[in-house]
């Protein structure tokens, strides 16, 4: 089906199909073609009627609302909804907390803790953002290890 799709956009009218549209005066409009979800971007969401006990992995970007209790491991992006409730580690590329987190969460690129965002664990990330009134009670460790070339004795 996808196919199909791109190739009507690709192959285009033969000319003589466009000169007769404009001789009779019509014009032919084509109806949007909807955006396959696989092209759409890959954004997952779990929405807050949602409650997981145990490991949650995934590949791409997730947004979660609901409540999870247990270890959440990517190499993608996740968002903590307002309304969501995390117990448990987090292990993703970044992660952008607006609601609860009780866990460490280790990032390798970025963490933000928004306005109203509760984090009771320790980050490590190579950078960290905390909004005011955001509430953090934890150790944090940011920046990026320097590689082992030379060290200091």
């Amino acid at each position: 089906m996808l196919k199909q799709i791109i190739n009507q956009d690709e192959d285009s009218p033969a000319e003589e199909d466009k000169a007769d549209d404009k001789a009779s005066g019509s014009s032919k409009t084509k109806a949007p073609a909807s955006t396959p979800r696989s092209l759409a971007g890959n954004k997952n969401i779990l929405s807050s009627d949602v409650e997981i006990k145990g490991k949650l992995r995934f590949a791409s970007d997730l947004i979660i609302d609901g409540r999870i209790e247990g270890e959440v491991n990517s190499e993608g992006d996740l968002t903590v909804g307002e309304n969501a409730s995390i117990v448990g580690d987090i292990k993703t590329r970044t992660v952008v907390v607006f609601g609860k987190v009780e866990g460490n969460i280790t990032v390798t690129d970025r963490c933000e803790l928004k306005q109203n965002a509760t984090l009771h664990g320790d980050v490590v990330a190579g950078k960290l953002a905390i909004e005011e009134g955001a509430t953090f009670m934890g150790t944090s460790t940011v920046g990026v290890p320097k590689s082992g070339g030379s060290s200091a004795k």
